[in-house]
């Protein structure tokens, strides 16, 4: 507790005389043990290649690593396999950027299903976020607390996602929830998702029952680390 408040105070520091490079370290949070979680990435080279494709290919990821994190450079990418119901979690640090304003402030994202993006952006400070702001359901949501911690500084999201539901013809019967705890806060305390966010994820045609997660290359050095994720089961046993 002591030695993360004394890493934010550093930052904080640093960001405001105009540091360029990382200036504080926020220890990972470990994966729990859990059946069915899956190590999507661990900072290695062989969880990216056998998780993660190229966004619409079956090509390999082109994002390269550094220091145990993976650089959104590259193209967008996205999970081999699909989810339905899900927990996951993502750790990001964006870079400091203090030239720059709005959406080209350490710009990515993180798409659901590859349908529904979770903002990633630099928006420290910021005492009234918006729906395009760190935390939102772009451009459809906005975050209800802002919990950015500074450029530079590692944040975690831990992410649960319903996925909608269907009738037997196909139709929606229940649109998509969300839940969205950043850096330990509620930002988005079960949201309904009305409908999918963005123009990149439009090569998906509409809702469906599962989909990729998708992390988006905008042009910044946006980082990522220990990514998992536990697929969950719509509903549980019936036992008491």
């Amino acid at each position: 507790m002591f030695r993360t408040s004394f890493a934010l105070l550093a930052a904080m520091a640093a960001v405001g005389a105009g540091a360029q490079t990382p200036v504080a370290q926020i220890e990972s949070v470990p994966a729990p043990k859990v059946a069915g979680l899956v190590q999507l990435f661990d900072g290695t080279a062989p969880t990216l290649t056998a998780n993660w494709v190229k966004r619409g290919t079956d090509k390999p990821a082109e994002w390269k690593l550094d220091g145990g994190a993976m650089l959104a450079l590259g193209g967008d990418i996205q999970t081999k396999a699909e989810y339905a119901d899900f927990q996951l979690h993502i750790e990001f640090r964006t870079p400091n950027m203090p030239d720059a304003k709005g959406q080209g402030k350490g710009n990515s994202g993180i798409g659901l299903q590859g349908r529904y993006e979770v903002q990633v952006l630099d928006s420290f400070g910021i005492e009234t976020p918006g729906k395009g702001d760190c935390g939102a359901l772009y451009n459809l949501s906005a975050p209800i607390i802002n919990a950015c911690r500074p450029p530079t500084v590692w944040q975690t999201y831990d992410i649960v996602f319903r996925a909608g539901r269907f009738d037997a013809a196909g139709a929606m019967t229940t649109k998509p929830l969300l839940t969205v705890i950043q850096n330990g806060t509620v930002v988005q305390n079960n949201v309904e998702v009305p409908d999918m966010t963005g123009i990149q994820y439009q090569q998906f045609k509409g809702p469906a029952k599962s989909g990729p997660i998708v992390l988006q290359d905008h042009g910044n050095r946006v980082e990522y680390r220990n990514i998992w994720i536990i697929p969950l089961p719509e509903k549980g046993s019936d036992k008491y």
